[in-house]
């Protein structure tokens, strides 16, 4: 008999349509819109401006870690920006963390620092220029002055993944195309970009070169990306867009075939508030025979077939029903675990 992964209904309106608190912000929307210099990042030397640095380096490769939306707005009128230390966005912003980062701990060091958000629902209402100009202000301003705090005084050379999800991914892609086109000498060093939960276009690529999709379960330098879906939804899913590549988290191919849930490596299980059901030793309960995965290179996204849409993804809010968007890391979590401790290999293989 299956095991169920406990998570309800209200998790699920949590994390795709949060209520912010306390938000505020001297600039209007408006300008908040710009790309110049006019902004003024977050300072990353302050430690209260970080969600994880590690107390010790216990890897040999680090991981840079950016959360998927984590606030929203209260009333129309808010600020579409929020602030660094908006407590709702600090709070759910370790929920996220813990199941989605830590994948990452048995292979890599983790820094993730906070950066300030749009709000989700309203940017997702615009055309995709009007997103990615909202995107391409604030939250891609913080991001990569982060990343660079990172390099410049954490990083001491260390090869690094990239993880990201939803907004955090749309941040990514920035990062990717511009941070490491300017700085070859640090794009050398990536083991891997997991940029889950946004979609990385056949234009993106094409526009980009350098930057290459993952073909493998061991290949690196490569960027790792999937939407996940049920076979059929109902209303919209804004962060998937035409042409989006697709690798299949279980098998890792970019082949069609399905991958059964009984080859899943564990799916984790979740509390009703979006935290992590943990062991008594502290490690998350793993849940085996639960999500399966096929990609689906006309839809252009990864469709879970064997999970419950009414309890996991009845839809309301910012994606509509069928859309396992807050699911992209959980149901493969040690999939991705698993994952990322092979290519980390393979890198410090390939780089002795």
């Amino acid at each position: 008999m299956k095991r169920k992964i406990i998570l309800s209904i209200a998790l699920v309106v949590t994390i795709c349509g949060l209520a912010a608190a306390g938000c505020t912000t001297a600039k209007k929307d408006g300008a908040q819109t710009e790309t110049s210099d006019a902004i003024v990042p977050t300072d990353y030397s302050q430690s209260a401006h970080w969600l994880n640095v590690p107390t010790e380096i216990t890897k040999e490769v680090d991981v840079f870690y950016l959360y998927p939306s984590a606030w929203a707005k209260v009333n129309p009128d808010d600020p579409i920006i929020c602030e660094i230390d908006n407590p709702v966005m600090l709070q759910q912003s370790k929920l996220a963390f813990d199941r989605q980062a830590t994948a990452f701990e048995t292979s890599a060091n983790i820094f993730a620092p906070y950066y300030r958000q749009d709000d989700a629902g309203s940017t997702l209402a615009m055309d995709v220029e009007e997103q990615q100009d909202i995107v391409k202000g604030v939250p891609l301003t913080d991001a990569t002055a982060a990343f660079e705090y990172y390099i410049e005084h954490y990083n001491n050379g260390r090869p690094f993944i990239l993880a990201s999800h939803s907004q955090g991914s749309n941040v990514m892609i920035y990062i990717l195309q511009d941070y490491m086109k300017e700085h070859p000498d640090v794009y050398k060093r990536m083991v891997a970009a997991y940029v889950l939960g946004y979609s990385i276009t056949d234009d993106y690529l094409a526009a980009n070169p350098d930057l290459k999709f993952a073909t493998g379960s061991g290949d690196t330098g490569i960027i790792i990306s999937y939407n996940t879906q049920a076979p059929t939804i109902e209303g919209s899913d804004g962060v998937v867009l035409p042409t989006a590549r697709v690798i299949n988290p279980i098998s890792w191919t970019t082949e069609e075939t399905v991958a059964p849930a009984s080859d899943n490596l564990g799916s984790l299980q979740l509390n009703a508030d979006g935290s992590v059901v943990k062991n008594a030793d502290g490690t998350p309960v793993k849940v085996m025979n639960f999500a399966d995965a096929q990609v689906d290179n006309t839809k252009n996204v990864l469709i879970c077939s064997t999970v419950n849409v009414d309890q996991y993804a009845p839809g309301g809010g910012t994606f509509g029903r069928g859309v396992f968007h807050s699911f992209d890391f959980p149901f493969y979590y040690f999939n991705i675990r698993a994952n990322a401790e092979e290519r980390s290999a393979n890198y410090l293989k390939e780089h002795k």
